[in-house]
């Protein structure tokens, strides 16, 4: 028996402190990735801190998580900003993308029904979204598609970076002018790649696994290039 004295710790101020930054962090986060705070926005610690309640110790402490999480950089002596991506941070997260992604679809033969019913989940998602003209929302059914894939190896560690990359994809997706016409290519082939892992042929949908990604890259830089013209 633990002694009474050991049962009902309760928090510190310190760790108090740090679980209402985590969840300022989470709102900031949710935000940024809805685009509600798009690439380029300044985070007004006086603005924010007024609007959520929370001193600026506490937004100081959530902007450094999100620094750790690469959704915001720190410029000294202008403040705090949503992260701006640079053509060299999408081509990085999609060499790293396609490592953990396709390590997922090389260990499908042996995942569990539970990992696999996630991705063909993400797919029927993504085609109501089409077809309600949700592109926003076929978006992140897009994200939910390739995390089941790269969750498909069955490791934690996988799962955390694929959350922490597909977060830092969604500063690339604010770029595109058209989320329909970035997205839209790409919901009939999430439905061919859900078809080749299901019939048990891991070689084509891998080979499928590495166009499609390189693809995407090539849109996402493409459209950059044009607007830095």
């Amino acid at each position: 028996m633990i002694p009474a004295s050991r049962t009902a710790t309760a928090p510190t101020g310190d760790a108090m402190a740090r679980s209402t930054a985590q969840r300022v962090a989470a709102a900031l986060r949710e935000r940024i990735e809805g685009g509600g705070l798009p690439p380029g926005t300044q985070l007004s610690e006086e603005a924010l801190g007024r609007e959520l309640g929370v001193s600026r110790n506490t937004l100081r402490e959530a902007f450094r998580l999100l620094v750790h999480e690469s959704l915001v950089v720190h410029v000294l002596n202008r403040g705090v900003f949503v992260r701006v991506l640079a053509p060299e941070d999408v081509t990085d997260i999609y060499r790293v993308r396609e490592a953990l992604e396709t390590a997922g679809v090389r260990a499908a033969a042996g995942a569990p029904a539970a990992l696999l019913e996630p991705v063909a989940a993400a797919v029927a998602e993504a085609e109501r979204a089409a077809a309600a003209g949700d592109w926003r929302a076929v978006g992140s059914a897009d994200l939910h598609f390739h995390r089941a894939l790269a969750a498909l190896a069955g490791s934690g560690r996988i799962d955390a970076a694929m959350d922490r990359l597909l977060a830092e994809l969604r500063l690339a997706f604010h770029e595109m002018p058209s989320p329909r016409r970035f997205h839209e290519p790409f919901v009939a082939r999430n439905r061919a790649l859900a078809t080749l892992l299901a019939s048990g042929d891991h070689g084509r949908a891998e080979a499928e696994l590495t166009t499609y990604l390189d693809d995407a890259r090539r849109l996402i830089l493409g459209t950059m290039r044009e607007a830095d013209r």
